[in-house]
């Protein structure tokens, strides 16, 4: 499955870091995924979740808070409020470079920051919280021997998760803005909670406060045996796999879903070609009547490699009619060819002397065409070959007078 790196900037114009896991085929939906406190995007869960995310179809950018992982920044400026602010760029890199993530999925932390995030993102229509507290005050208890020396120090260091931090009274005084679940109530999407009930980091009694404070649709999985980091990486394929069927009732109806389900998949008349957008860059899914495949431009021009780029496509065309109508006349003659492989190039040259240009030096399309036959061949043989290549369908139509007509749709 292809990795995609995103570099985008937070509301201080400091550079944040993430990974964008992309399917390998069609793209249902977008995520967004919060890792937990002082945790990375390289968090072994958080990444176990997005492969098989992606492999189900679901793209999942996970990314690094400020001052956490590769991210710029300085964690001790850092609190709740600037984590949902963070979320909220990641979720403008999305919509400006690929679609409105539709999905928001947070982990410990990560999962109260997406319940805050979640009401200034009308495009979410499902929210996953995994071992999260309902709100983001439940982890001042990790604070309480460093608050009482706030009261004369700046900041002080902590120790979390084996890490040594630096946090400063801001940090715990910001907690105190989310200490309510009102939010929760308001929240107007489907939600679905993930919780141990032996996490011994986040009691499930706080998955219990998510629950009562949500409206339906609402539900529960209980995570049994696993521990809040999912360490077991059964438990995260677990959760990504019930994810992704629960997911799929809140995704399937919406119109403007990029990578449209095979249910959505228009009538196409045989000979018809459709193309439409996967993202808001260069991501193209293409339709026949029976096939589907990707086209792309490669990521130094700003597109995601995921298939061909378009001249890819033309001269692929060119040459699997060659290798088709090559095999066609070598079976039809009974010619001893045991294998055809044709080898294919596009430049732009300038042309000195051309009867057909405007003006001189101009530049003309060169389509440079090697085959290789492998087989006991005389070289009449192989000469007949040749002019057999030059004659197949698609050579023909490149070299013809084209006319496109093109109009606009109603």
């Amino acid at each position: 499955m292809p990795r995609i790196k995103a570099v985008f900037e937070n509301s201080q114009g400091e550079s944040l870091t993430g990974l964008l896991e992309m399917p390998s085929g069609t793209i249902k939906s977008y995520a967004l995924f919060a890792h937990c406190f002082t945790c990375s995007k390289d968090n072994p869960a958080a990444a176990r979740i997005a492969f098989a995310l992606a492999d189900r179809g679901i793209a999942v950018l996970r990314f690094d808070f400020t001052g956490l992982g590769t991210s710029k920044g300085d964690f001790s400026d850092t609190n709740f409020s600037s984590n949902v602010q963070d979320l909220l760029a990641a979720a403008q890199y999305l919509e400006q470079h690929y679609a409105t993530p539709e999905l928001l999925i947070g982990h410990s932390l990560g999962g109260a920051a997406i319940l805050a995030a979640a009401q200034d993102l009308s495009s979410v229509k499902a929210v996953i919280t995994i071992g999260a507290p309902a709100t983001a005050s439940h982890v001042k208890h990790l604070f309480a021997n460093s608050y009482r020396k706030l009261q004369d120090q700046q900041s002080v260091q902590v120790k979390l998760g084996g890490r040594s931090l630096n946090i400063r009274r801001q940090f715990i005084d910001d907690l105190e803005k989310y200490n309510s679940v009102a939010h929760i109530g308001a929240l107007r999407k489907a939600l679905l909670i993930f919780h141990a009930p032996l996490d011994d980091t986040v009691s499930i009694d706080e998955a219990a406060r998510i629950f009562t404070a949500a409206k339906h649709p609402k539900s529960f999985v209980s995570l049994d045996q696993a521990d809040h980091m999912l360490s077991n990486p059964q438990d995260s394929q677990y959760v990504a796999e019930v994810l992704s069927a629960w997911v799929s009732r809140y995704l399937k109806t919406n119109p403007a879903s990029v990578g449209q389900e095979e249910a959505a998949r228009p009538p196409i008349e045989q000979g018809m070609v459709i193309v439409r957008e996967c993202d808001k860059k260069f991501t193209r899914e293409i339709l026949t009547q029976h096939h589907r495949l990707i086209s792309d431009e490669p990521i130094a021009l700003g597109g995601s490699d995921l298939g061909l780029n378009p001249y890819e496509l033309l001269l692929a065309a060119l040459g699997s009619c060659t290798s088709m109508t090559l095999r066609m006349y070598a079976n039809h003659k009974q010619i001893d060819v045991q294998d055809i492989q044709v080898e294919l190039q596009h430049s732009r040259i300038h042309a000195e002397d051309c009867a057909d240009c405007e003006k001189q030096k101009t530049q003309i399309e060169l389509l440079t065409r090697n085959i290789r036959l492998t087989g006991n061949l005389s070289d009449q043989q192989r000469a007949r070959l040749l002019e057999i290549a030059n004659k197949c369908p698609v050579h023909k139509t490149l070299q013809n007078k084209i006319q496109i007509n093109t109009n606009l749709a109603d």
